[in-house]
């Protein structure tokens, strides 16, 4: 089958983003991008036309980027919090809506003006959430419990590297706060009400440490108090590489006991993501195999010390093979509400209820104008690298119905992070690009390189310190020994893109290997790592020098992997993106790159988006920048 006209951006474009939904009594609350831009929406379960609750010139932030619950409906209040922040710039301050929508209104303005504040651990029976917030002067983060009720904030502790909420009692009178200084190196502390200082429970706090000392990674989180609070269960990396469950007795903090999770029927590599609490003895269990998501329900038996599971909710028949965006559980009526979506079908949103967990579509979102079979599932790409390290990665071709002969030329994908994952999500930026750029008669390679998270921590570690180094040798090793044995590929005639960690790389591959690029799209990516890690956020500074470096001791390292050091060997046209209220990747560190080039006689564009930060997420905007890289790359590999 052939299209009568050159596919459009609009038409993948066209399938709305379902994303976040909360069901309340007959009500399923939402965020959506149905308005051009995001905004909160409700409507009838079961189907209605949406009503939005914000006025229409209020933007919401993506709420896969924010970090936190993006909103929670408190029904016993009447009122709905929402996290607000300006075009992107991450600013996030809550304020209340009307349940039935209205003007937001700020609260605790006073408190928390100054701080970049997320939301967490909502209870919509007692009216309680936590604010970790971010202080945007210093390196310091203030934790507060706030009672919504009587609208009343206490502060529960501050410090450099936390303290974040792990696990809340049900009486909110206990808490485990952790502090983090990388990836799954956490420490616990126990916080009680009416006490002045929290009291160390588990591990080492960094202060404590010796200089190089190696202290193993626990990787606690996603904690619940049981037996009377006299205890803890939570998921762990002590035992498992891809993650588990782990037992602490308050009593005696000292000592972790594993705890089997049995019934599991999934295969392949992954990780374990999250475990919810249900209710009773009830819990959930999320894993995250491949990029694809699996949440499980099970009962906790406490003298085994097993979680036994009985019922797969997200995994098997239509939702499978995709990823959960989110989900939440409705304790009252024991339904969950989720968005679901997977590599050619846009996020829809599902609830899952009674005793036979019944999976009822609540949206129906589609492509408009383009057949199904036109879009590219993608398939196994996987390889061995340099050094035996297998990396996970997907191809997309053009379907054959569209008629392209040949080898087709190649754009090479780099996801952000680093410790992330390149994932079936079709609600994520990556996947409508792929996708058209694949109906445009390019192939689209998409790796997993090592430093990726879902193939265990000992594989998303190793990109620690070591930013452009055996990740950088990983896609290397790919253009130039794995893909050109594809005779499918044309691999003379490739180009390079990424967003974030993931322009990073596009900018080190373009100047230090630039023999294998015709073109190069950088999304907001560091160029300078010594004036990079002086412009993100204050409360950001303490973590990337242990994951990327300090930028005093390690000053010549930081100069030895910043594409800025090669950046003059760049040969390829390049193309430059950036939102102009970017908070991670300032616009300056951009427009340094942009400079640096054209005072060199290179070949370089320069898109900047007024209204946009650390992503693209305005549907003229979305337009703009897809048909931009799309014609790029067309002038330059001539598909």
């Amino acid at each position: 089958m052939a299209l009568p006209n050159s596919p459009r951006i609009e038409s993948l474009l066209s399938a709305r983003l379902f994303m976040d939904p909360q069901v309340v009594g007959n009500r399923v609350f939402f965020i959506s991008n149905m308005s051009g831009q995001m905004s909160l929406y409700a409507m009838d379960r079961g189907g209605s036309v949406p009503e939005p609750l914000i006025p229409p010139d209020i933007a919401l932030q993506n709420p896969m980027l924010i970090g936190g619950y993006s909103y929670c409906v408190f029904p016993k209040l009447g009122k709905i919090v929402l996290m607000l922040d300006r075009h992107g710039d991450e600013n996030y301050q809550p304020v209340v809506v009307p349940i039935d929508g209205g003007y937001p209104e700020p609260i605790f303005s006073n408190e928390l003006a100054d701080k970049r504040v997320h939301m967490d651990a909502p209870d919509m029976k007692r009216n309680i959430v936590y604010f970790p917030t971010e202080s945007r002067k210093e390196q310091m983060i203030y934790t507060y419990q706030a009672d919504l009720r009587r609208m009343k904030l206490r502060l529960m502790g501050k410090g450099t590297w936390g303290p974040w909420v792990d696990a809340v009692n049900e009486t909110h009178n206990k808490a485990v706060l952790i502090d983090g200084y990388t990836a799954a190196d956490n420490v616990l502390y126990l916080w009680e009400k009416g006490t002045k200082e929290r009291k160390l429970l588990y591990g080492k706090p960094i202060e404590a440490r010796k200089e190089g000392e190696n202290v193993p990674l626990n990787g606690i989180s996603n904690g619940q108090f049981i037996e009377d609070d006299g205890c803890l269960i939570f998921i762990t990396y002590l035992f498992d590489d891809a993650g588990g469950l782990g037992y602490i007795d308050l009593a005696k903090p000292e000592k972790i006991t594993p705890v089997a999770v049995k019934g599991t029927v999934h295969e392949g590599r992954g990780m374990l993501e999250s475990m919810h609490h249900l209710e009773g003895d009830r819990y959930s269990l999320c894993y995250n195999i491949d990029g694809c998501s699996l949440l499980y329900e099970g009962t906790y038996h406490s003298t085994a010390k097993e979680m036994r599971i009985d019922s797969t909710v997200c995994g098997t028949g239509e939702l499978s093979n995709g990823m959960l965006q989110s989900h939440r559980y409705d304790k009252g009526r024991k339904r969950w509400a989720f968005s679901f979506s997977t590599a050619t079908s846009p996020a829809q949103i599902y609830t899952v209820e009674g005793k036979e967990r019944k999976v009822t579509r609540q949206t129906n979102e589609r492509v408009l104008g383009i057949p199904p079979e036109l879009l590219s599932p993608g398939e196994d790409a996987s390889y061995e690298s340099f050094d035996g390290t297998r990396v996970s990665a997907r191809l997309y071709f053009p379907p054959e119905s569209l008629g392209f002969e040949g080898a087709r030329p190649l754009v090479y994908y780099v996801h952000g992070g680093p410790q992330s994952q390149e994932r079936p999500d079709f609600a994520w930026f990556s996947m409508p690009l792929i996708q058209f750029l694949a109906m445009n008669g390019f192939a689209i390679f998409v790796p997993n390189v090592r430093g990726s998270s879902g193939y265990g921590l000992s594989y998303m570690k190793q990109v620690d310190k070591d930013w452009g180094g055996k990740d950088r040798l990983d896609h290397v090793h790919a253009m130039t020994k794995v893909l050109p044995g594809d005779k499918r590929l044309d691999v003379s005639r490739a180009a390079v893109v990424g967003r974030s960690y993931g322009g990073y790389m596009t900018l080190t591959l373009a100047a230090r290997h630039p023999e294998l690029w015709a073109a190069a799209c950088d999304m907001f990516g560091p160029y300078d790592l010594i004036k990079f890690y002086d412009r993100i956020p204050e409360t950001w500074k303490p973590t990337f020098a242990l994951t990327m470096g300090d930028p005093v001791k390690d000053r010549d390292f930081f100069i030895e992997r910043s594409p800025k050091t090669y950046i003059e060997n760049v040969s390829c046209p390049l193309l430059v993106i950036q939102g102009r209220n970017d908070p991670r990747v300032v616009e300056k560190e951009s427009m340094d790159l942009v400079e640096q080039l054209r005072s060199k006689g290179k070949d370089v564009e320069f898109l900047v988006f007024e209204d946009e930060g650390h992503d693209v997420i305005k549907f003229p905007n979305k337009v703009r920048c897809y048909n931009t890289i799309k014609e790029f790359f067309t002038s330059r590999l001539k598909p």
